[in-house]
């Protein structure tokens, strides 16, 4: 799989033209216009809860394990952390599994929680398809499975068989991300695409991205930079100082597909003197995980994230479970795509929007 996502773009590789070859035509005023629209809608922090408000009754004595891609991803333990606080709060055991971040720690994870014969299973950011023989056993078991993060899109999925997958829309995220650049540049930017290449995933939402950018003629495409995010540490700093030194001040933006690039970004820009106030400035599509809104509070090397509500999703993953136990369908909700800026984040580390706790405890104690 890795290897057909990879073909034609090489490890650590940059495409991308020089800047006298951008266009010339600065400005998009229809595309502006709907831009800041949508971003204004994604930068709201008092929405009502707009997810389900009634369910089955909590359906007691019931056990979870959630196998983790690894709980040093902050997405991953952030949703691994909202799973503990709405199993504790409805009544079950729960156990979290952690696959170090390999294959073969995926694997024998997954092999474990199977081992447990727990009443259902979560898929904690990793390809189903990595653990097929896993999958295939736990459906044999009659063991509900609900994915985070585990396919490209939200809801139930037949092939892997998922009761659902919790994740925010990868279209509305990459389309918000593009958004905000075009609102913030007015119009008038150089960008520099950051993604993993190696997870299809990923590849596919730096492609949205980008699509989302060609709306205006005024923002021009530097470069996309393939760095695994396994290399980001390594590779970035020395990638980043690559790009300063071919585009000069003609890079303007920068979009990644998670926050961690900015992170391993900041000491390269920090090297050139760059300012954590000016350009580049950029903006992390993926998880918003603490250290994200860290930079972006403090405003240093990063101007927005566009995260997930890692504790909700964590508690519509139990509230999933309830339903599979209880002959019920999967509710369908897809959490809104908001994005956190300095001046809207009111100092916090996490997109942790009002009145899904609550609500879910109504519906599971009425």
């Amino acid at each position: 799989m890795a290897a057909t996502a990879l073909a034609g773009c090489e490890r650590g590789s940059s495409t991308g033209l020089p800047p006298s070859s951008a266009p010339t035509a600065v400005g998009c005023p229809a595309a502006l216009a709907r831009s800041e629209a949508a971003v204004r809608q994604a930068e709201k922090t008092d929405a009502a809860w707009n997810g389900p408000t009634g369910g089955p009754r909590a359906v007691p004595g019931k056990s979870v394990v959630y196998v983790a891609q690894s709980m040093t991803n902050p997405g991953v333990a952030g949703t691994a952390k909202g799973v503990e606080e709405a199993a504790m709060a409805i009544g079950w055991n729960l156990r979290v599994i952690d696959g170090q971040g390999t294959p073969a720690g995926i694997q024998a994870a997954f092999s474990q929680a199977l081992a447990l014969r727990p009443s259902g299973i979560v898929i904690g950011g990793f390809d189903p398809r990595l653990t097929s023989q896993q999958v295939a056993k736990a459906n044999a078991d009659r063991i509900p499975l609900v994915g985070w993060h585990a396919v490209d899109a939200p809801g139930p999925s037949r092939n892997p068989a998922l009761f659902s997958n919790i994740t925010t829309k990868v279209e509305d995220v990459a389309r918000r991300s593009a958004d905000w650049i075009i609102v913030h540049s007015h119009g008038d930017a150089g960008v520099v695409v950051f993604t993993d290449a190696s997870i299809p995933f990923a590849k596919n939402k730096s492609e949205l991205i980008k699509k989302g950018l060609a709306a205006c003629s005024g923002v021009r495409l530097l470069a996309e930079e393939n760095i695994p995010i396994s290399d980001t540490s390594s590779r970035t700093p020395q990638e980043v100082s690559s790009l300063l030194s071919r585009f000069a001040d003609t890079w303007t933006h920068s979009v990644a597909i998670n926050d961690v690039y900015f992170a391993d970004a900041a000491p390269a820009l920090r090297a050139a003197r760059k300012k954590g106030v000016g350009p580049p400035f950029n903006i992390g599509a993926g998880d918003g995980d603490p250290s994200a809104f860290q930079r972006v509070n403090s405003r240093q090397f990063q101007s927005a994230t566009v995260p997930e509500p890692l504790f909700e999703q964590g508690w519509q993953i139990i509230d999933e479970f309830n339903r599979a136990f209880a002959g019920r369908p999967a509710s369908g909700y897809v959490a809104p795509v908001h994005i956190s800026t300095a001046a809207n984040s009111a100092g916090v580390t996490a997109w942790d929007p009002p009145g899904f706790r609550a609500t879910y405890r109504r519906i599971w104690d009425k």
